[in-house]
């Protein structure tokens, strides 16, 4: 029951917050960025239930990561360097890749700021 409270339920929690957060974030305020690029890309911009679920993984995968550099650091380095991991680094792939709509960065990175600071809130302050 301990690893349920201490470990499990933590990393539930920030995987529900994070999912919420990038929901959103990306399906409600910032869409039209996205569809927009796409579209001048030539491309379509993906949106179908796979694409959630891995999205979802995805929120798994780094309340994960929170939980473990969690152990290792405070508060606000878990929260900065949780969000350079999570964030910053997949900004880079993507505006690489050329599929980062640069615009949209006004938005999403208070956004994402907020998104890993109550993620990494939620896991210090549970586990």
């Amino acid at each position: 029951m301990k690893i349920f409270t201490k470990a499990l339920l933590p990393i539930l929690l920030s995987t529900i917050w994070i999912s919420i957060s990038e929901f959103f974030r990306n399906e409600f305020l910032l869409k039209s960025f996205w569809v927009d690029h796409y579209k001048k890309l030539g491309l379509i911009f993906p949106s179908e239930p796979v694409n959630g679920a891995i999205w979802g993984f995805w929120s798994l995968m780094f309340a994960i990561a929170i939980f473990i550099i969690s152990k290792k650091f405070n508060l606000v380095q878990t929260f900065l360097l949780s969000w350079f991991v999570g964030f910053v680094l997949m900004w880079l792939v993507i505006g690489n890749m050329g599929v980062l709509p640069n615009g949209i960065l006004l938005y999403a990175i208070p956004l994402s700021l907020i998104e890993a600071f109550v993620a990494s809130f939620l896991i210090k302050k549970m586990s």
